[in-house]
């Protein structure tokens, strides 16, 4: 990329991100103030000189004077007031001055006065143009904030470490690679790649574009890093679904001798969250009170969310309990975890409590809500909840709460009047409505709609293999491999490929992950030996391998075989091995566990006298002694 190809923004070039309503061409809007200098009329100047009962005390001839009036503005009407007099005093001719104008005005968010201001300036500096372009920036609107970069590059200025990182923060919310990259060679060539302020910022643009790689090598180029840039490189990790490194990288961060802050630690419980280790929540928390960090309503709220997606829901609402303060965010977030771990009950009752507190719940609180009751088939209390929205609480639901409702009665096996809903709602439908539909066709069969739900799906998400997946095995499940074999054609012809089931599982403060037949592991011949022997036992116990949930047209022997190389089993198989008698089994898998998978588990964990934490896609389930917290219904 060359400095000339950055020079020419279009808004092509920018991408999908702005409507096309938005021009690309800067336009010089006409301001009030240009009237005020046209003017100066006597009557203004009178008017306009300071008093003893005017606001502030200002001389005329001391640019100090005006700046220090400009702070005690409170409003557009003083700001306009000060202006006029400095285009009286012929102090607007002042840079000082002048700058503090065009920043107040973009403090009020008038973009049009500050932009008439500033093409009028004869002297114009780096601090002139970062006002302009992070002024834009703030507003959002960021065809002006690159336009004002573009213009500042072609003035001739020396870039600092003040211009460049507003326009790298406009790249990372519009997700603007490209103009990241051109921007990042500019950095090179003004020789500011050393500037940790420049530096940091580039880290966070490449991190916010999902450009992982190219973050990691400007963050190890880095002469020196300070908190804020290792926080973020510990952030891009966790958000792009690497959080193994995000947690090790946590490691040398404290090893480089940098103390964590509380945004840092919210971004390590993230991504403690994102893998799901126990063993790293607690120390995490361990530090979190050992370096005495108050819990407050951000920490906390993302600590309950770490060990809600840790496995243990008593220990995020002990946190709960905890916090001096909460917001609706925090209450949700408790509802929310109640839900995933199928206490649908405690979850509801969470709800009159928060009202009580003063807290009036929002879009997300019925989400966490609608989602509770989904997840334990408390279809009566979900459905008074999402017609209560509006009614009692003004809230007006979104796709995301019919899409729970649809996946409330869908599960129930209510799928007519699922699809009912589906037609009456007025709002746009999406992909995770369909597939909530998709979802409950397979559990209760239904051919037919199914049919119907995929079409819609493939043409919102056609790349998207876990749709084909689920119409594959509707269709496996009902023995239609001729369709079955069309659906793998498709996927094949559009080069979607199908994404590999994983198990992690948690073992000794160290994380193994298994695949379907997997023999990598040095205790292969030990593992598969003890699956011979828990399917001795299990059989002997009543368990018949449910052989519907293998999706391939093979001979009913080989199907029992390949469901025993599920990953969930070998897994399972492992811990028993290297885990103490008694001890607690957790497991994490990518995809939803399979039902023969979930029977399977609920009868070693009351053979080997063992509680098993399954962490799926969609929900935790707590098999203990014979059973398991989802009842089933998932």
């Amino acid at each position: 990329m060359t400095k000339f190809a950055f020079l020419h923004i279009t808004k092509s070039s920018i991408g999908e991100h702005f409507s096309s309503s938005c021009a690309a061409s800067a336009v010089i809007l006409d301001s009030p103030l240009k009237k005020l200098q046209e003017q100066q009329t006597p009557t203004l100047l009178s008017q306009a000189q300071p008093t003893e009962s005017h606001f502030f005390s200002l001389r005329l001839d001391d640019p100090r004077s005006y700046v220090s009036a400009l702070v005690q503005c409170r409003s557009h009407f003083q700001i306009r007031k000060v202006h006029s007099l400095a285009i009286t005093s012929a102090m607007i001719e002042n840079l000082g001055v002048a700058n503090k104008l065009v920043y107040v005005y973009a403090q009020q968010h008038a973009m049009d006065d500050a932009y008439a201001l500033f093409s009028r300036m004869k002297e114009r500096d780096n601090v002139s143009w970062s006002i302009m372009i992070g002024g834009y920036l703030k507003l959002g609107d960021f065809i002006k904030c690159f336009e004002s970069f573009r213009d500042f590059v072609r003035s001739g200025s020396q870039m600092d470490n003040y211009t460049v990182p507003f326009a790298l923060r406009a790249c990372r919310d519009t997700g603007s690679l490209r103009l990241g990259q051109e921007i990042h060679h500019l950095v090179y060539k003004f020789g500011l790649s050393s500037d940790v302020f420049v530096s940091a910022a580039v880290v966070d643009m490449y991190a916010k574009c999902g450009q992982v790689k190219d973050a990691r090598k400007v963050f190890d180029m880095m002469p020196k890093r300070d908190m804020v840039t290792w926080t973020v490189m510990i952030s891009c990790y966790a958000e792009c679904g690497r959080p193994e490194e995000s947690l090790a990288l946590f490691d040398l961060m404290e090893e480089d001798g940098i103390v964590p802050d509380k945004v840092t630690m919210v971004t390590v419980a993230f991504a403690c969250g994102k893998l799901g280790a126990m063993h790293r929540a607690k120390m995490v928390h361990d530090y979190i009170r050992k370096r005495k960090f108050s819990l407050d309503v951000i920490l906390g709220t993302s600590m309950i969310d770490m060990f809600a997606k840790c496995g243990s829901v008593d220990a995020a609402r002990e946190i709960f309990d905890k916090m001096k303060e909460r917001n609706v965010i925090s209450w949700s977030s408790m509802v929310s975890a109640y839900g995933i771990h199928g206490r649908g009950k405690e979850a509801l009752l969470l709800f009159p409590q928060m009202l009580n507190s003063g807290i009036w719940p929002n879009r997300i609180s019925f989400v966490s809500a609608l989602s509770a009751c989904s997840h334990a088939g408390l279809v009566e209390e979900g459905r008074q909840i999402f017609y209560s929205m509006q009614k009692e609480y003004f809230v007006e639901p979104d796709v995301k709460h019919y899409t729970c409702l649809v996946d409330l009665l869908g599960r129930a096996g209510r799928l007519d009047e699922a699809l009912d809903l589906i037609k009456k709602m007025k709002v746009e439908k999406d992909e995770g409505l369909w597939g909530a539909l998709l979802g409950a066709c397979r559990i209760h069969g239904n051919m037919s709609l199914a049919e119907r739900a995929a079409k819609s799906l493939l043409e919102l998400a056609p790349r998207n293999s876990g749709y084909y997946v689920l119409l594959s095995n509707i269709y496996a499940n009902a023995g239609k491999w001729e369709e079955v074999a069309l659906v793998r054609e498709m996927m094949s012809y559009r080069r979607v490929k199908k994404a590999p089931g994983w198990t992690w599982i948690e073992i000794d403060n160290k994380t193994y992950q298994f695949r379907v037949g997997d023999k990598s592991h040095p205790q292969s011949k030990e593992i598969y030996e003890k699956l011979a022997v828990l399917s001795e036992k299990l059989e002997l116990a009543g368990y018949i391998p449910d052989t519907n949930f293998v999706l391939h047209d093979i001979d009913e022997e080989l199907k029992a075989e390949f469901l025993y190389t599920h990953s969930e089993k070998v897994a399972i198989a492992f811990a028993l091995i290297a885990t103490p008698e008694g001890s607690t089994i957790r497991m994490m898998k990518n995809l939803r566990i399979c039902g023969d998978c979930h029977t399977f588990t609920k009868m070693i964990s009351k053979i080997m006298l063992r509680e098993i934490v399954v962490r799926d896609a969609n929900r935790f389930h707590h098999f203990k002694e014979g059973s398991c917290s989802c009842g089933d219904y998932w």
